[in-house]
């Protein structure tokens, strides 16, 4: 670890989030948080843009799950020191503890915590990049609790004057119009009056993918991505023409594509 460390904190739940903060000020004082994310989408820019010493990631969050944020941060972010922080149950924490990653069960106790900080205050290495591999391919694998909030399976949208009922199926992609968001299906597109942060939790996180600030797509409707010098990436639709970017740190996300 640098003398100025530095720390990256997400977590889609604002009371959790900031307890979490106030414990980290208490048990690491020198330590700098230079974002705070609520979610997944947002901590994977925040690792690319500063390349923080350490990265606590809730595992479920609206978009990007902690387990994609911390994938990507192999790429984005790779000395990054990861710590989950998770409500899940004992076979997920037997898959940390033989990965030797570390980990703070909610809610998170500062006994529990201040461990976690000496640990990562006496380790010096680069994050062992297949050991987490293995531990996210171990982990995506396990049951995952069910969500309080189940997702949508339709939405109303409006096109001019028409008010039109949207199948969440034929959906190809979600963009962000200020404080509304664009429905873009095969017939055209809609707006919807919600902001797409306020859409995020309640979409199918298998399904839809965030791969811009801006943008959201659904899996099913691409048919190809490239990939540029910059590292960025650009996917063409199945039914439509136009093409969506990937900005460079959410690529991650088509390795196996």
């Amino acid at each position: 670890m640098s003398d100025a460390p530095t720390c990256i904190v997400a977590e889609d739940e604002t009371l959790l989030r900031q307890a979490l903060v106030t414990e980290l000020a208490r048990a690491w004082p020198a330590l700098r948080i230079v974002a705070e994310c609520e979610d997944g989408a947002s901590a994977v820019e925040a690792l690319a843009e500063h390349l923080p010493s350490v990265a606590f990631l809730d595992i479920r969050m609206p978009g990007l799950t902690g387990l994609e944020v911390a994938a990507a941060a192999a790429d984005a972010s790779p000395r990054t020191q990861i710590v989950f922080v998770t409500a899940y149950n004992q076979y997920a924490i037997d898959a940390f503890e033989r990965g030797a990653m570390d980990y703070l069960l909610k809610p998170v106790k500062p006994e529990r915590l201040d461990a976690t900080v000496a640990r990562l205050q006496a380790r010096d290495a680069v994050p062992d990049a297949a050991q987490m591999a293995a531990l996210l391919e171990k982990l995506g694998a396990l049951p995952q609790p069910a969500s309080a909030v189940q997702p949508l399976t339709w939405l109303t949208a409006s096109a001019g004057r028409e008010t039109r009922l949207i199948l969440i199926d034929d959906v190809l992609y979600f963009r962000a119009d200020q404080k509304y968001t664009t429905v873009m299906t095969a017939e055209g597109e809609a707006l919807l009056r919600s902001s797409l942060r306020e859409l995020l939790p309640r979409l199918d996180s298998n399904t839809f993918k965030q791969i811009h600030r801006a943008t959201i797509v659904n899996l099913k409707a691409i048919a190809g991505i490239t990939r540029d010098d910059s590292g960025r990436g650009t996917v063409r639709l199945k039914q439509r023409p136009e093409t969506l970017l990937v900005s460079q740190p959410f690529m991650t996300l088509f390795k196996h594509m």
